[in-house]
């Protein structure tokens, strides 16, 4: 059995995806053992509490600079007994010895096709802002895992999601997590956690 760290940053919609599927029993070599945010009184920490989940804050803007917050959030999975580290809209970039110490054991979730809209600067509505201005018809997520290049690490699952006539940046972002998103994510930690990747 894997023990999952969450890093969230806001809503923690991504986060309730992978308990929901937890709770239907579709990862049973894994379950989600503590939820990290990057910020106090984000809505992702009451859904934590609401599934009987441990939660802790580890906030960048509390260190003195990123070595610090990475020590202090490498030591906060270390000492919970992290086996995957799942980025579900986490919006601190992690540093080289957080990557080293979990290598193809850190999951994140990009609202684009990979190598499409994708690396510094491109998250939360800025990947379907892009793909609108540039005309595409189609979108999607990837799931990938974590390396020291933005965006960079080996895909492990993707998923296209049409770009309807009339789409907004935040219409798109709606279909491509209820679409793409929220399915491709626990699916991915079931693979890992199952050893199949």
């Amino acid at each position: 059995m894997l023990n999952i760290a969450v890093l969230v940053s806001g809503g923690g919609t991504n986060l309730q995806a992978i308990l929901d599927s937890q709770a239907r029993g579709e990862n049973p070599n894994g379950r989600v053992t503590l939820v990290v945010a990057s910020k106090p009184g984000v809505y992702a920490l009451e859904r934590a509490a609401n599934a009987g989940v441990e939660s802790v804050v580890v906030s960048r803007k509390n260190y003195e600079d990123s070595a610090a917050f990475d020590a202090a959030l490498l030591g906060t999975l270390q000492s919970h007994h992290i086996d995957l580290v799942v980025l579900a809209g986490f919006l601190s970039v992690l540093g080289p010895s957080v990557v080293q110490a979990y290598p193809n054991r850190i999951l994140n979730v990009h609202p684009a096709l990979i190598p499409s809209f994708c690396g510094p600067g491109m998250y939360g509505l800025h990947p379907h802002e892009a793909a609108l201005a540039r005309g595409c018809k189609v979108t999607g997520a990837t799931v990938h895992f974590v390396n020291e290049e933005c965006d960079g690490g080996p895909i492990v699952l993707q998923k296209a999601v049409d770009i309807l006539p009339g789409d907004t940046p935040e219409t798109l972002q709606k279909r491509v997590m209820m679409e793409a998103e929220w399915k491709l994510l626990p699916k991915a930690i079931r693979m890992v956690c199952d050893g199949e990747i």
